[in-house]
């Protein structure tokens, strides 16, 4: 049984996911710049970006005051005002979004701070069923080098110190993305991931993505999706306004 609505619209919704320093948001950049180049209309939404809980995230976040359960129902509310806001009648008119983070993101990192699995899962049970779902696959010690190398510190909840697991930053850190790795590895078979090897470089991860585009949404893309002016440049939110 599928975890998600079925998407019925001629757009397509393509999702990465993977833990922190797994390379996916760069990947899924480049796959996004690369459609809008062959003059698909190509929108993009990232993880816990709606401006309606945007404030609250914030506060609650400096304030340190979400438990599990209120980081995990904030993150839901941010989600489906994404879904049903931008996401949702971007593929209706037949655009393909692409997405830095999905449902599934709240899959692996909730269940990863004691949450419940079933009650993640029926949580989201709203949203529409990707196209194509891609998993960075990355040992953790090399995703972890990549984070580390690159920030000058760690944030409070990025870290896990909420779930009191280390005292110190960098090894709660560690214990965290080796739970939420855990939890993407345990779905990976059963939600159907495209699977990228995120050793390999930033080239040959690119076109085996471009690769698996083309094999499975080939013929559709061609003859479904909306295609944007030679020369011009898709308006997303032109796209997502409500008609009056």
């Amino acid at each position: 049984m599928s975890l998600f609505v079925p998407n019925r619209y001629r757009g397509k919704l393509i999702v990465v996911e993977g833990i922190d320093g797994s390379g996916k948001s760069t990947q899924i950049s480049l796959l996004s710049h690369w459609l809008r180049s062959q003059g698909y209309a190509v929108a993009f939404s990232e993880w816990n970006s709606s401006p309606l809980v945007r404030q609250a995230t914030r506060r609650g976040k400096r304030k340190e005051m979400f438990t599990p359960t209120s980081f995990s129902l904030i993150h839901a509310t941010d989600f489906a005002d994404r879904m049903e806001s931008y996401i949702l009648p971007l593929v209706k008119s037949g655009a393909i979004v692409c997405a830095d983070r999905y449902a599934y993101t709240a899959f692996a990192r909730d269940v990863a701070r004691g949450v419940g699995r079933r009650w993640v899962r029926n949580l989201y049970r709203f949203a529409m069923h990707p196209n194509l779902s891609f998993y960075f696959r990355v040992p953790l010690d090399v995703a972890l080098g990549r984070i580390l190398g690159g920030r000058d510190a760690l944030k409070y909840y990025e870290a896990g110190m909420d779930l009191g697991l280390a005292r110190d930053v960098e090894e709660s850190f560690r214990i965290f993305q080796g739970r939420i790795l855990d939890e993407y590895e345990g779905m990976a078979q059963e939600v159907g991931f495209h699977i990228i090897d995120a050793t390999q470089s930033i080239e040959e991860q690119q076109r085996r993505m471009r690769d698996i585009v083309m094999n499975v949404l080939g013929d559709s893309l061609k003859n479904g999706v909306l295609h944007q002016p030679v020369g011009g440049e898709f308006n997303a939110q032109a796209t997502t306004a409500p008609v009056l």
